[in-house]
């Protein structure tokens, strides 16, 4: 979408830091703000990955080795940005209003069940930010008692395909399962979002919605079905045992986040970086990422492999394999990964890389948006999408990664705001315990000190891997790899970039430290992380280890 043409004027508000490789810049309204955010787009700025639209600011993600905080601002305040024109779309979708929580709605609002009903199907609403999730639209236009109805204190694990929603002055449908701290009040069979059609997004900023009751729906078209095995015309391995959620994943999706489309990607970088170094393979290969029990894997070709992880356990036909090291693997032979060891996930890398669907440029698995091939099930084939480079040997001892924790981690963390800041909280005080809901969305804290209950949620703004969110519940949320691409909960702080590969190692029961940290700090962390990385690999193929 061009926006440079004649209308109103839009000027772009100051612009803050969000850790080491982000800013947020104050919109006026959310027309504003993806008027900007597209202008940043259409200028396709050194170094910038991404520009996400929220309901008062926009976030701009850039690359801290190619330009800077001071740079990327500059340019974007030297940007000519105009409203668009033009009137948006109207949508009439069928919806059952049964909703979990209809009655509680019914109770904050005082309509009570029936009133809640009358009030949405009565209502026009206007999409005003599209993030969160691919094709979720933030709805505008509720009547004023559904507009003071909160987020949930806890968000849920996961929210069904097709729920109709509110919350924080908002009305949304989810299109696909998702975690989510709305409350929910029915369902649709709507489809808002399909990656193989142009758009993908079904709404648009600008479009309206009203919805209709109806007696009964189909299956709303995000939900789950049931994986069949993948066929490749070259197979090298077949999957005889798929393992605990184990998925392709490679670096990930840019320039779609403003689609709500996360960038997913290795949860470790730097395992699965080390891994496709040491098999020839570039950087944007993919990986297997395997969790916990990896995939036992039945070779159909001769290969070289790498596993890279804290100490994994690795075998061929029973016998240990190592990890850390180019292991040549021949036909008829049974690759496993026994466990991950001293992490939750390690990095399984094939001279070649493994080829998967390629969805928005990237082979990536996303949790969140179901794109990718999802995770392996038994009797998948798997083949290579080459080209190659030269191997290397094995990884030093002590190498990024590789070392297991022992049960506390640590990740540095820039704080965000001053505390006048509307899109900040502090904190919590002490060490955190990683609970078991954590995922590829994000890691769930469990607070053991101090925290800051009651926090008022905020307008819904951009987010990035490693942002740290305050729920009202006062345990923080660190988003991963197929975080949602907006959010509304309070922003404690954001984890450095050399620490985001900690956030996929970090296992259920382990002790996490938050550790406040200055940008001169994360910036030399960040530059000694890549100083190690390219001492780490041993080389060529075969080599005697040190």
């Amino acid at each position: 979408m061009n926006l440079l043409r004649p209308g109103r004027r839009v000027v772009a508000g100051r612009a803050v830091p969000f850790g080491e490789a982000a800013l947020r810049i104050a919109a006026a309204s959310p027309e504003a703000a993806w008027a900007v955010a597209a202008a940043v787009r259409d200028a396709e700025l050194a170094g910038v990955l991404e520009a996400v639209p929220g309901f008062d600011s926009v976030l701009v993600e850039f690359e801290p080795d190619r330009t800077a905080f001071a740079e990327v601002a500059e340019s974007v305040a030297r940007l000519r940005v105009f409203r668009p024109h033009g009137r948006g779309r109207t949508f009439d979708l069928a919806c059952v209003l049964d909703g979990p929580d209809l009655d509680e709605v019914g109770a904050l609002t005082g309509l009570g069940r029936d009133g809640v009903r009358r009030a949405l199907l009565g209502a026009t609403l206007r999409v005003a930010v599209l993030g969160f999730s691919p094709g979720f639209a933030y709805l505008a236009g509720l009547p004023d008692p559904l507009t003071r109805v909160p987020r949930r204190a806890t968000p849920r694990l996961s929210v069904p395909a097709g729920s109709v929603a509110v919350a924080g002055g908002h009305a949304a449908i989810y299109p696909r399962a998702t975690p989510g701290g709305w409350q929910l009040v029915g369902r649709t069979d709507a489809l808002l979002f399909d990656p193989g059609a142009s758009p993908s997004a079904s709404l648009r900023p600008g479009d309206r919605v009203r919805l209709h009751e109806v007696a009964a729906i189909g299956t709303p078209p995000g939900e789950e079905a049931a994986p069949a095995p993948r066929r490749a015309p070259n197979p090298v391995f077949d999957v005889l045992s798929p393992g605990i959620a184990t998925t392709l994943q490679d670096r990930g999706r840019t320039g779609v986040a403003h689609l709500g489309v996360p960038r997913a990607g290795a949860a470790d970088s730097v395992a699965h970086a080390l891994a496709n170094t040491l098999v020839g393979n570039g950087p944007d290969a993919a990986c297997l990422e395997v969790t916990l029990v990896g995939p036992t894997l039945l070779c159909r070709s001769e290969t070289h492999v790498a596993v890279v992880g804290e100490e994994p356990v690795v075998s061929i036909d029973g016998r240990p394999a190592g990890s850390g090291r180019v292991v040549p693997v021949a036909a008829g032979q049974r690759l496993q990964v026994e466990s991950t060891g001293g992490a939750l996930r390690a990095s399984l890398a094939v001279r070649g890389g493994f080829d998967g669907p390629v969805l928005f440029g990237s082979r990536a698995t996303d949790r969140l948006s179901g794109l990718g091939g999802g995770p392996l099930v038994a009797g998948d084939e798997l083949g290579l999408a080459g080209p190659i480079g030269p191997m290397a040997s094995h990884l030093r001892p002590g190498a990024p990664g590789t070392l297991a924790a022992g049960g506390r981690r640590t990740l540095r963390v820039l704080p965000v705001g001053e505390g006048a800041d509307p899109w900040t909280t502090p904190l919590p005080a002490g060490p955190c315990e990683v609970e078991a809901g954590s995922d590829r969305i994000g890691i769930r804290l469990r607070a053991t000190g101090p925290t800051a209950l009651g926090i008022a949620e905020m307008a819904s703004a951009g987010t990035t891997l490693g942002t740290v969110q305050v729920p009202p519940d006062g345990h923080p949320v660190v988003l991963l790899a197929d975080h949602a691409t907006l959010g509304g909960y309070p922003v404690a702080a954001v984890v450095i970039t050399a620490d985001r590969g900690v956030l996929g190692r970090c296992r259920p029961g382990e002790v996490v430290d938050l550790s406040p940290v200055g940008i001169e700090e994360a910036d030399e962390a960040r530059r000694a992380l890549g100083r190690a990385m390219s001492d780490a690999v041993v080389g060529p193929f075969p080599s005697r280890a040190d």
